[in-house]
């Protein structure tokens, strides 16, 4: 049992500070996150697209300007994520532990910039093409709502030295429900459904195979962000007030309006399974799991339209993961289900 003295001295995990001991651990679920992680590890190279540039000449005109759009969103959305780690919750969230998979997650968000970075080589050969992708957050309207809906929650909190007020780690709070949940939670796996119809319909194999890997990453990024949420309830749960959620649930419809945007641009009139209207009921279906995760109620109250996202085969991250094992020695155990998170 601790002395009151200990209990004075103990720290939660947003005080103040710059905890460096990793003995003894105060969070070891964290530093269990780290070495899950690293058993993660994948190369771009190792993602062959060779295949999908006979398939984008396949792609009638409306195909071709919806990947068009993923590659510009693409672009930017991953670097825009690292900043938010290393700007605010490196900051912030003292664990070394959790500082261990933070580093770890800066590094998964740099080889996903280095894998949207080939894919833009790849899909868009024309030097002029790829600048005005990377340009999208100034000059394509649906992707720089998104891109400004992130930067209203990253300067919310960025300047902030030390969470001192019970207002300002609400702040930090509603950033890190932000990044979990609507952004990588929410905007990304907008984007994956778009991919995973191509491959449905046997199209862009290479990038639905590195968009798996991606989401693999996605995933542990999210249920880390979450379990920090968790231990911040635990400890403080008096940050947890009816208006903290109303804020949450706000900021998740704002998320899904901006997707939605997104939506209109991308499918336009409609093609053939995939649509902004099905896209409304996907988005709202996802949106609705974050807001279970975060013990609030539902919002919405649709289903997931999209039978090839429940379907979807895990086939290919299980040859990853063989193949890994033989190659690299790198031992990784349990499963990808794909149902938890739609």
């Amino acid at each position: 049992m601790s002395t009151p003295a200990e209990n004075k001295n103990k720290k939660n995990i947003l005080d103040p500070g710059f905890e460096l001991t990793l003995r003894p651990m105060r969070y070891p679920d964290f530093y269990e996150h780290y070495r899950n992680a690293i058993k993660n590890t994948w190369t771009v190279e190792e993602v062959d697209l060779h295949s999908d540039v006979a398939d984008l000449a396949k792609l009638s005109e409306g195909e071709r300007h919806m990947i068009g759009r993923l590659v510009a969103f693409f672009a930017t959305g991953d670097s825009i994520v690292s900043n938010n780690l290393v700007l605010t919750l490196y900051k912030h969230i003292n664990s070394p532990e959790a500082r261990l998979y933070l580093s770890r997650q800066l590094f998964e968000e740099a080889v996903h910039v280095q894998f949207y970075l080939t894919l833009l080589d790849t899909y868009l050969p024309d030097p002029e093409d790829r600048a005005a992708a990377f340009d999208a957050v100034e000059s394509i309207p649906s992707i720089r709502e998104k891109a400004q809906f992130c930067f209203r929650w990253m300067d919310s909190v960025e300047k902030i030295d030390a969470l001192e007020s019970k207002e300002d780690r609400r702040r930090f709070l509603l950033n890190l429900i932000c990044f979990a949940a609507c952004i990588e939670g929410l905007f990304f796996y907008g984007a994956f459904a778009y991919v995973y119809w191509f491959r449905s319909r046997g199209l862009l194999h290479g990038l639905a195979t590195g968009t798996n890997w991606v989401f693999r990453d996605e995933s542990m990024h999210m249920d880390f962000a979450f379990n920090v949420v968790d231990t911040v309830r635990a400890e403080e749960p008096d940050l947890f007030d009816e208006e903290l959620g109303k804020r949450v649930t706000a900021m998740l419809e704002e998320a899904v309006e901006a997707e939605l945007q997104f939506a209109r641009d991308l499918c336009g009139e409609g093609l053939p399974g995939m649509n902004t209207e099905s896209m409304r009921q996907y988005l709202e279906c996802v949106a609705d799991q974050r807001l279970a995760r975060l013990g609030l109620p539902i919002r919405y109250g649709s289903e997931n339209p999209f039978a090839f996202m429940e379907l979807q085969n895990v086939q290919e991250l299980t040859n990853f993961f063989e193949r890994r094992v033989s190659a690299y020695q790198i031992a990784v155990e349990g499963s990808v289900s794909f149902d938890d998170d739609f």
